[in-house]
């Protein structure tokens, strides 16, 4: 995921008042944090959690860095997930995420990585859940506790099926309030559960340095020298995993 959006801007957009130091990120990577949004009593408010969910149950908190998103379809039902479906919900800001393609033929393609963004390059929000792990049953409980979070998947739209069948669900700002709301009913969370208009995102490729964890600055959305022909779908290279 990418994120440098300055918190000023934010803490506009969201209406929360935290201000940590939030520095610009060009590539996140799962379990590690990312910052998010939560309701609380006296409104929204800003939370910095380990990207992968660890259920109050695990007797690991490595069960996170599989669950780094959960399907939206079945979010209601699964064990993993339904507790903080139902009361723990977030906005995950983002100013991009990243999918890959293979491009050329044999037994090598080449990993081609994507940048997908608001049309505007406005910051926006993913809808996510979040967990408090107290840590395993049976030992003493964590202080603080590790808090978590993962993003909701759903099907993809029309311009982004050439990367992959799922993509992250993107909430319309107007629905913001409603996702947050621990009253608000079922059935019209699930039906928030949808894929985004195709008019709000764009595609463009990347070159190289964001399949690596370990490059983390602007190089990251440059773009590549060339572009093979012929895409398909394909698990990204080296050591950066798809959001999907």
């Amino acid at each position: 995921m990418l994120l440098t959006t300055p918190i000023n801007e934010i803490e506009r957009v969201f209406g929360v008042r935290e201000r940590p130091n939030l520095m610009p990120r060009w590539n996140i990577a799962p379990t590690q944090d990312i910052p998010v949004i939560r309701r609380e009593e006296d409104g929204r408010h800003l939370a910095m959690v380990r990207w992968g969910l660890v259920p109050p149950w695990a007797d690991d908190p490595a069960i996170g860095g599989r669950m780094i998103n959960a399907r939206g379809e079945s979010v209601a039902d699964k064990p993993a997930f339904r507790d903080a479906f139902r009361r723990r919900r977030c906005l995950i800001p983002l100013d991009g995420f990243y999918e890959w393609t293979s491009v050329g033929e044999g037994a090598k393609p080449r990993k081609q990585g994507h940048v997908i963004r608001r049309r505007d390059r406005g910051v926006f929000a993913l809808a996510g859940l979040w967990e408090r792990w107290r840590g395993p049953k049976g030992a003493p409980p964590l202080d603080p506790p590790l808090e978590t979070a993962t993003v909701v998947t759903t099907a993809t739209n029309a311009t982004l099926s050439f990367l992959h069948d799922r993509m992250p669900v993107v909430l319309d700002p107007a629905d913001w309030d409603a996702w947050l709301d621990p009253a608000t009913p079922l059935p019209m969370l699930e039906g928030l559960i949808r894929s985004a208009p195709e008019e709000w995102l764009d595609v463009a490729p990347v070159g190289p340095k964001v399949n690596s964890v370990r490059n983390d600055d602007c190089s990251c959305l440059d773009p590549p020298q060339e572009i093979a022909p012929g895409k398909a779908k394909g698990k990204p290279g080296d050591d950066q995993p798809s959001l999907f």
